[in-house]
């Protein structure tokens, strides 16, 4: 597998969709796919899938087109899925329940070992089996276990703060849900969830629709 130097993020934005749908064709025991067939079920054109997979190198033989689990497997390791990270949740609040109960943060690889949270009704709690701390001792934990992915579910007023933190004590990866865009260095990679931007954009869709 050869990898470029730089993948626009528009590619990378499409290869958990290929993922996805490959996962789902293992599920039925299919073995092989064209371009064409992964189009029809993806909805991105044929050639624009045979140029996103180029990027990584060449993974289908021409009169066959691809082994789905070959496929599966090396988007995998590709998408970083193929080794675990120690995660944290900070907001115990009924959205961080949501996504630490969650599986499919298992399946991204996550191994989530704690939950931080300013409520003293919160702290010493158990979400599944994973405890609930008190927000004091984040840095601290996050030195300690090596945190490597931190996810932010706090109100928007405490998630500067909280990503900074994260930032000075070694995380280098944070997925925010909080309605703010964070501030964080080059060397640190972020995903901003924006439940509202998305529900934003559905309303403008269904308010289009309706004046056609």
């Amino acid at each position: 597998m050869k990898k470029s130097k730089k993948v626009s993020m528009a590619v990378v934005r499409r290869l958990p969709k290929y993922y996805r749908y490959l996962g789902d064709l293992l599920k039925k025991d299919i073995k092989k796919i064209s371009s064409k067939q992964l189009s029809q079920l993806t909805g991105f054109t044929a050639s624009q899938i045979r140029q996103d997979l180029n990027n990584f190198g060449g993974f289908g033989q021409q009169g066959y087109g691809y082994s789905v689990s070959d496929l599966h497997s090396q988007l995998g390791k590709i998408l970083g899925l193929n080794r675990p990270y120690r995660a944290i949740i900070v907001g115990a609040g009924n959205l961080g329940q949501a996504i630490g109960n969650y599986g499919g943060l298992s399946e991204a690889g996550l191994n989530l070992l704690s939950f931080f949270d300013k409520s003293s009704k919160m702290i010493g709690l158990s979400i599944g089996d994973v405890e609930i701390r008190n927000v004091k001792a984040l840095s601290s934990f996050i030195k300690e276990h090596d945190i490597e992915v931190g996810i932010i579910t706090t109100p928007t007023e405490s998630a500067q703060s909280v990503a900074d933190i994260m930032v000075e004590s070694g995380i280098n990866g944070i997925w925010n849900f909080a309605e703010a865009d964070l501030k964080v260095p080059d060397n640190v990679m972020i995903e901003n969830v924006h439940l509202n931007e998305s529900l934003f954009t559905l309303s403008y869709l269904m308010e289009n629709l309706s004046e056609e």
